[in-house]
């Protein structure tokens, strides 16, 4: 049993801070195109429909690759495999900066996506592997800033750097943290031993079929509702395969004596239950990444700096509040402070169900703190928790797939849902408003009267100025239609965080080496 003071090297410290500073990036390059793609999209003269695969390729890659980690980490050795993909994310950073051509950009992206989501659960298992269980809460304490606090400033950044410096400097930026990392990672990590005759007698059926379903899945739940879902031949064939080659997936790693990951850990309580609380927590973080930026662009005319701004509020709190929360595992039970936090994360949501047009950057300000007070005491005793008795080596490379893979199917299914719901809600509300604004409505008729003498004011010929009341009258129906659907949306977001609360009594209490309770 390891002492609760136990000194930790410096060295190990610098390889914990360069994997997180991986991590970091990766996260950040998830949202930072957010804020560009407008930009983007002028550059390389594509549509709409086409500038969302500069964000589907870097998610269907990344989510693709995390499941192998554990696998390819013990193959090429850890300090190897990520010093390679480090190497590699940088490289194709700078080439998706220099693209010039919408074919170019998805496919840098896309291998840019491959090598960036290596990072993620590396991060989490060097933390795993290299710190003493009593130091574990303070490295998943700094993983779980990476986590949140990156998708909130991404915005922030990528405005501000488009803004000043044009959209290919969002890429660039990465260089200099990518070599910092690099360094890090050469001095700080040992070198293990090379296992690559592993590679021959690899799960590749297994690679194989989960590259072809989570690919397949993440397609359909990325492009489904711009295709209108099952009404697209396209999205109905890849469901298809989605579900056939997921399936096939599950069979071979149960039946296989060494699967490319332990699926066997769910059946763990505090990993299969910590599980479930993680995609309900990846449907909140990335829910509302996604629909606020969308209420305030679309809602408020934000600009991608405005809206930066806005959103920061939801990371800058968690600056002080995460390095709290170690400390208060030492002395509370995590269930309770899990518990706390989803109960924070779903009021923050709550309270944006009342929103009217008029909200902004004032009245989002109080909901995004009370967010930013939860999100911590969800992300970091959640790790601990569920980690809880896992083994380091293949066991830890594995749960770090799993947990991490689960947050972003979790987030990628609530995009997905959400722009779903938000259409489907808005014309429902379209519908219940225009039911009461009738040309026959005395209320009406006077509105439509001081609109028509307004536009005549401004030189409108009557049957002109007559026409522009009718068209306000209607955008003012859908703006308000769709401030309803909005509300709509952060209130599943809200009912879900506090339903998934319902599983946190039944974890195992766990405690620290030191005697304290953690898990």
């Amino acid at each position: 049993m390891q002492a609760a003071n136990e000194q930790v090297p410096a060295r190990t410290w610098i390889a914990v801070m360069g994997v997180l500073l991986g991590a970091f990036m990766a996260v950040l390059d998830i949202q930072i195109t957010n804020a560009s793609l407008k930009d983007i999209q002028g550059t390389l003269s594509a549509s709409v429909d086409e500038i969302s695969w500069v964000s589907t390729a870097y998610l269907v890659a990344e989510i693709i690759v995390i499941p192998l980690t554990g696998w390819l980490s013990r193959v090429f050795s850890t300090r190897y495999y990520l010093v390679a993909n480090s190497a590699l994310f940088i490289c194709f950073s700078v080439l998706s900066g220099l693209s010039r051509t919408l074919t170019m950009m998805i496919v840098w992206r896309a291998l840019q996506g491959f090598t960036g989501g290596v990072l993620i659960p590396m991060a989490f298992t060097v933390i795993l592997n290299h710190l003493p269980k009593s130091k574990q809460p303070v490295g998943l304490a700094l993983f779980g800033l990476t986590a949140t606090f990156a998708p909130s400033v991404g915005p922030l950044i990528g405005g501000w750097l488009t803004d000043n410096y044009g959209w290919p400097s969002i890429f660039y930026i990465n260089i200099v943290p990518g070599m910092l990392l690099i360094t890090a990672i050469w001095f700080a990590l040992d070198q293990e031993p090379l296992c690559i005759n592993e590679l021959a007698g690899g799960d590749w059926w297994g690679v194989i079929t989960i590259a072809i379903g989570l690919g397949a899945m993440q397609i359909v739940l990325e492009e489904g509702n711009r295709k209108d879902w099952f009404g697209s031949p396209f999205i109905v064939r890849l469901t298809i395969v989605a579900i056939v080659f997921l399936l096939a997936f599950l069979v071979i790693e149960f039946v296989r004596r060494d699967p490319l990951v332990n699926l066997r850990l769910f059946g763990r309580r505090n990993f299969g239950l910590g599980s479930v609380v993680n995609i309900v927590l990846g449907m909140g973080l990335y829910g509302c990444t996604y629909i606020l930026p969308v209420y305030l662009g679309q809602i408020q005319g934000y600009d991608a700096y405005q809206i930066g701004k806005t959103v920061m509020w939801m990371g800058l709190p968690q600056l002080f509040i995460i390095p709290l929360a170690p400390r208060l595992m030492k002395h509370i039970d995590s269930r309770m402070l899990i518990g706390f936090g989803v109960v924070m994360f779903g009021a923050s949501c709550l309270m944006m169900t009342h929103m009217s047009a008029l909200n902004g950057y004032d009245q989002f300000r109080w909901p995004q703190v009370v967010r930013a007070i939860g999100q911590p005491f969800i992300i970091i005793p959640l790790s601990a928790v569920a980690t809880a008795g896992i083994a380091a080596g293949k066991e830890s490379g594995s749960a770090s797939a799993l947990f991490n893979m689960m947050r972003n199917i979790g987030g990628s299914i609530a995009i997905a849902a959400l722009a779903t719901i938000l259409t489907n809600r808005e014309h429902f509300h379209s519908a219940r408003i225009g039911e009461s604004v009738s040309l026959f409505d005395f209320r009406t008729q006077e509105r439509l009267i001081h609109a028509t003498s307004s536009f005549s004011a401004s030189g409108a010929d009557a049957w002109t100025a007559g026409w522009q009341s009718i068209q306000v009258l209607d955008r003012i129906v859908r703006r308000e239609a769709f401030v309803m659907a909005f509300n709509d949306c952060f209130y599943l977001i809200g009912l879900a965080l506090l339903l998934s609360g319902v599983v946190i009594p039944f974890f195992r209490r766990a405690k620290l080496a030191a005697g304290g309770p953690v898990h």
